[in-house]
């Protein structure tokens, strides 16, 4: 196929739009059901980067659930604890190692990956396509689909699922150009790939890095290299549990990271895991549930819609509940897609358990934060390279 036909382009009125090769050969993509969209081709492009990277350097299935060319999740085939498959709503189902990579993925921010972009490093199975086929999403790229995990996802939303194969062994141009106001930029693509060298220049006190932790900073660095800089994320048992993406301050990036961070922690507690919910309740009302009993500002007049989700009004957790059960989470991996021009984003992953950081390096105040890093006992490499992605 030469071209691709979109509906139309980031929005209604930006039309006609199509997809195609400037060098006039095939697309490297097929679509197998439904009709993805400009914004879908987006997610899925940048998000097949990132788990063919993730699977070629750590070895395993990986899946990245992607909302507006940034990743709200990306994880590797970890197998999950009985609490992580419930407060994922997969309690109830046979994983493969893939379904497991995305049940991680999608799992640790689901407000964010409501109507999410999937990637999948590995061939589709049946267990993966009955997940995503009972998740709210409007896409997949994958490079292969075994038949029958085929047929359910081209059941999904009657028909227009966008289900899309890529093919594997597609390599673009080492040059890319896009245009910007009519204007054409061009540059070396960013085809670097993370190694274990990246993490050998450690500059703290602390010198210890096991390997979990460095399966970690490779999730934290692959993830960040397809993230929209300004970005952070925190990274623990194969999978991000917070990314902040976009934001022009680097310490909002870690606060906004952290805070989901935070939220995924708190999902756990068992108080959260014994809401009495009501019966038929459906799992994106009760993610917008859940995420609002676990916000402390919420007033009287709010939780009057609690009467709709649950049987009873819970209890929320106090604050000395919420620093307590917080406390319990440790060996978090921060990453940065460049350097901590202050102490403070370390000083806010301190209060989220960080243990390992990983950043380039390079800012004129690096020693603050080597400082900062040796009073809270953290390990930090500098990889000397930054991962800016626009």
């Amino acid at each position: 196929m030469k071209d691709l036909t979109l509906r139309y382009g980031t929005n209604p009125n930006q039309s006609p739009a199509r997809v195609y090769m400037q060098d006039g050969s095939d697309l490297p993509i097929t679509v197998l059901g439904g009709s993805p969209g400009y914004i879908n081709l987006l997610d899925a492009l940048n998000a097949w980067q990132l788990v063919r990277e993730l699977k070629q350097v750590i070895g395993q299935p990986a899946a990245a659930s992607f909302k507006h060319v940034s990743p709200s999740g990306a994880a590797v085939a970890v197998p999950l604890t009985d609490i992580l498959k419930k407060i994922y709503f997969v309690d109830d189902m046979e994983l493969s190692p893939l379904a497991t990579a995305y049940a991680r993925a999608r799992g640790v921010d689901r407000m964010s990956s409501f109507g999410d972009f999937i990637a999948l490093s590995d061939t589709v199975d049946v267990p993966t396509a009955k997940l995503i086929s009972r998740e709210v999403s409007d896409g997949v790229i994958a490079p292969a689909y075994e038949p029958e995990a085929l047929e359910i996802l081209k059941k999904k939303k009657q028909g227009k699922y966008a289900v899309v194969q890529i093919d594997p062994a597609y390599e673009p141009q080492l040059t890319e150009t896009r245009q910007v106001f009519g204007v054409s930029m061009e540059q070396r693509r960013n085809d670097r790939i993370v190694t274990r060298e990246d993490f050998a220049n450690i500059v703290t006190k602390k010198k210890d890095l096991p390997e979990s932790a460095v399966r970690d900073m490779f999730i934290a660095w692959i993830t960040l290299k397809f993230t929209q800089s300004n970005s952070v994320c925190y990274v623990t048992d194969g999978q991000t549990i917070g990314v902040g993406a976009g934001q022009q301050s680097r310490v909002h990036c870690a606060r906004l990271a952290g805070s989901k961070a935070d939220l995924w922690r708190l999902r756990q507690h068992p108080s959260v895991l014994a809401l009495p919910f009501k019966e038929g309740v459906k799992r994106p009302d009760r993610d917008n549930a859940i995420d609002q009993f676990l916000q402390p500002d919420v007033t009287d007049e709010e939780k009057k819609n609690w009467v709709n989700v649950f049987t009873e009004i819970p209890k929320q957790l106090t604050a000395e509940e919420r620093r307590a059960w917080l406390d319990g989470l440790t060996d978090v991996t921060l990453g940065s897609d460049a350097f901590f021009p202050f102490r403070d984003s370390i000083d806010r992953a301190a209060k989220s358990g960080v243990k390992y950081v990983l950043q380039p390096g390079g800012s004129n105040r690096d020693e603050d934060v080597i400082a900062a890093c040796d009073e809270y006992g953290m390990t930090m490499v500098f990889s000397g390279l930054r991962f800016f992605h626009h």
